[in-house]
């Protein structure tokens, strides 16, 4: 699977990526918005792993401007943050059928293990679809 990890924090980035690739994954990390736009239109991602927190754009503009593209409406994101979940009981909905969001590992609590399960659950899902 193709996964591009948008990371601003490069140890953060550097362990989950060694983690995907250690599993199998074809891994592309991104600090910054931007340079996440510039990514997945070279790879065309089969899944997003995303931090909110990130410099100059925000996690959720990267998203708007990330769904804007048709070719990437169906893209599944997992949101990965240090956003504390509660911040968004007012606009789960939104996050979830607006922005395609699947999940969101709250990283304080989130381990390496319960992402990997994760992207592998996605990862089955989509070879059966």
């Amino acid at each position: 699977m193709n996964i591009l990890l948008v990371e601003p924090d490069r140890a953060l980035a550097k362990t989950y990526a060694a983690t995907l690739i250690d599993a199998g994954h074809n891994v592309v990390a991104a600090a910054t918005a931007q340079s996440a736009i510039q990514a997945a239109d070279a790879m065309k991602p089969d899944l997003v792993i995303l931090e909110l927190q990130l410099v100059e754009h925000s996690g959720i503009e990267f998203l708007y401007e990330f769904r804007s593209y048709s070719d990437w409406k169906s893209i599944p994101v997992v949101v990965q943050s240090y956003v504390p979940p509660a911040e968004f009981n007012d606009s789960w909905e939104l996050l979830k059928n607006e922005l395609g969001v699947q999940a969101y590992l709250y990283k304080p609590i989130a381990t390496l293990k319960l992402l990997l399960e994760g992207v592998e659950e996605w990862s089955v899902a989509m070879h059966k679809s």
